[in-house]
């Protein structure tokens, strides 16, 4: 798709090579009896399987993505995980060990706090495990194992396609710890395999209506406030679309869950505060329809206030669209990896606002690529 087009910025083309990212990521690791192949890991399967705690370490984006992982180990390892900022992890002398594994994530596998955070966790007995993008990087040559999202180049410094890519990489490993120890059945297994390896083309969908977020950003781009709201896995996605659009446009935007707009950030919301929503549902999960009724009557509720909503919903509902000012759907996907579908139409608002904002889209002001200084 990014091949038949010409592209003003980095951003937007990286943006539209998200689908092949995740191909190149996803699909030399999957093979067709359900398994996962994770060559590069050399942790034992006897040491994984012994595993009582995950601790993962991350700045910026690639916290975000950390946060998705948190989610994903849990349901299907059944094991607690920790996320911690990079940039404070030294300073709370982290209580972690033998026994234990810590995941550091990293774009460039150069970033100054996580590599020092890697090493504190192998000095106190940890094994370690670095998500990153380029090989040969310092974090990856120092971990124990490493899983390289093969997202290729990634110029702009807003990240994109090297996100998703983590994010496909931390389920892998998911799944491929769930069935280490057990928690995963070879059905289970499957479903979500042939799920993965349907998120590039899903992507791909999301991205031929790309004139429809063109729009948004034509309606709102003079907009100097966005509150970003999501639910358990879609809150670390409401957090990831509010740090893009204040990146490359300028603007203030928060992320936060939804449950919480009540503690303090309800006062804030009236006309004037477009509230950009994730109100997605896997018909097949419990957790997801209940939550998804949640926010329906958030949404209810916000309306009455006066509330402008932008919301992302589920191809084929109804009720969100009824509600919502304005909707943009989302291909149906599993709980666990609707966030990696999710993201596309947020990096796309936001190159979109930033661009008819007449910014630098690749280099904001003030940021670099890979933060080498603490």
């Amino acid at each position: 798709m990014a091949e038949t087009r010409k592209f003003p910025h980095h951003l937007i083309r990286e943006i539209f090579e998200q689908p092949d990212a995740l191909r190149r990521t996803i699909a030399p690791r999957v093979s067709r009896d359900g398994l996962v192949r994770l060559d590069e890991i050399h942790i034992s399967r006897e040491e994984l399987r012994a595993v009582r705690r995950i601790n993962i370490v991350a700045s910026g984006t690639s916290r975000h993505a950390g946060m998705t992982g948190q989610f994903m180990m849990q349901e299907l390892a059944h094991v607690p995980v920790d996320v911690d900022y990079a940039s404070e992890f030294e300073y709370r002398n982290p209580m972690i060990g033998r026994g234990e594994l810590s995941i550091f994530i990293t774009q460039s596998g150069e970033t100054a706090d996580t590599t020092a955070s890697q090493r504190e966790a192998q000095e106190k007995g940890s094994h370690t495990i670095a998500i990153s993008n380029v090989e040969g990087s310092t974090i990856a040559l120092e971990a124990d194992g490493v899983i390289y999202t093969h997202a290729g180049p990634e110029i702009s410094i807003a990240s994109t396609k090297a996100f998703t890519a983590q994010m496909a990489c931390l389920f892998l490993f998911s799944l491929y710890l769930g069935e280490i120890k057990e928690k995963v059945s070879k059905t289970l297994a499957e479903r979500y395999i042939g799920e993965l390896l349907a998120l590039p083309q899903k992507t791909e969908a999301i991205l031929s209506a790309v004139d429809r977020v063109e729009e948004l950003a034509e309606l709102y781009y003079r907009v100097d406030d966005f509150m970003f709201l999501g639910r358990a896995i879609h809150y670390p996605i409401a957090m990831d679309g509010a740090l893009k659009l204040k990146e490359v446009s300028l603007i203030h935007a928060e992320g936060y869950p939804t449950g919480e707009a009540k503690h303090g950030p309800n006062a804030l919301i009236d006309f004037r505060l477009p509230l950009v929503m994730i109100a997605t549902c896997d018909p097949n999960d419990a957790g997801s329809i209940a939550r998804y009724e949640q926010n329906v009557a958030n949404m209810e509720g916000f309306k009455k206030q006066g509330a402008t909503v932008i919301a992302l919903a589920t191809a084929g509902d109804t009720t969100v669209p009824q509600l919502a000012d304005n909707t943009v759907f989302i291909p149906k996907a599993p709980e666990l990896l609707s966030p990696i579908l999710e993201i596309v139409p947020l990096q796309l608002f936001a190159y979109y606002v930033a661009a008819k904002r007449g910014l630098d889209v690749d280099r904001p002001r003030n940021l670099v690529k890979a933060v080498t200084l603490e």
